[in-house]
């Protein structure tokens, strides 16, 4: 990635304040596996008012770039803005589902891939079952009352 970061970092010297370039370095650091340092640019790119689609995938990453960290609260929160702002968005689901996974809460993990793959029932194999699943991740997701 080496390559590719110089070429954003060179771009970056030239449009300091562009939301979009400071969120592609950060993704960028964090291909690299450097999430600390992605984790700044996520945050700054955020604060410069990314938007759009470039913000959900943001979110998105910014939330497994915490995860990766063990800042799972923290994680959870920037998936909780996320499911606000894109509240149809599978992807930000099932990054939220693997933030779910690591905070030792699986029911609420599963309900969420669910929801997803329920959500697409129509380009699976899974027919009549799709409904009952539904109805599966729903319990799992309040708990699973009696």
């Amino acid at each position: 990635m080496a390559p590719t970061i110089a070429y954003f970092q060179a771009l970056l010297a030239e449009h300091p304040d562009h939301p979009v370039l400071v969120y592609g370095v950060g993704g960028a650091y964090d291909t690299a596996g450097q999430e600390e340092t992605a984790r700044g640019y996520y945050e700054r790119a955020l604060a410069l008012g990314l938007g759009g689609d470039a913000l959900r995938r943001c979110l998105c990453q910014y939330g497994s770039t915490l995860r990766w960290l063990g800042k799972l609260d923290e994680s959870l929160t920037v998936l909780a803005r996320a499911r606000r702002e894109f509240p149809d968005s599978d992807s930000v689901r099932v990054f939220r589902a693997l933030t779910l996974n690591d905070a030792q809460r699986p029911d609420e993990a599963v309900a969420e891939l669910l929801t997803v793959v329920t959500g697409h029932a129509d380009v699976t194999d899974l027919g009549r079952w799709a409904v009952g699943l539904r109805g599966l991740g729903q319990w799992l997701a309040d708990g699973r009352p009696e």
